[in-house]
């Protein structure tokens, strides 16, 4: 599913999940990827999305696409009850400064740990 919102220019751009990929994507109006969010499942138990690197090309870079993205992942993961594991930094930098906010949404998350850090390493 894919929605569409605006960048800091005004520009409108499509954000949706790729699944089969693991990543949650920006993409400008001619449909070329602007943005990426990549993520693991986790290897527990629980359902988790372990987010670990968050790319925007260069030709796009000062629209506020990195924000937009971290959101709608934030936001796409309380819908769907997943916890959200911040190995990446703009994701753990959210936390940090609106963590109470994404809780007060029913999102869930946990710092990583170096069993996390690890889990990536090995797996991407």
């Amino acid at each position: 599913m894919s929605e569409t919102v605006q960048d800091s220019t005004g520009a409108k751009v499509s954000v949706e999940h790729d699944e089969q990929n693991s990543a949650f994507v920006v993409k400008d109006d001619s449909g070329e990827v602007a943005a990426r969010a990549h993520y693991l499942a986790g290897p527990g138990p629980g359902a988790e999305r372990i987010m670990y690197h968050t790319e925007v090309g260069s030709e796009f870079s000062g629209r506020g696409l990195s924000k937009i993205l971290v959101s709608h992942a934030l936001k796409a993961s309380s819908d769907k009850m997943v916890t959200i594991v911040p190995v990446c930094p703009l994701f753990a930098e959210r936390l940090k400064e609106h963590g109470n906010d994404f809780l007060a949404i029913g999102g869930r998350y946990r710092w990583a740990t170096e069993a996390d850090v690890e889990f990536v390493k090995q797996n991407i």
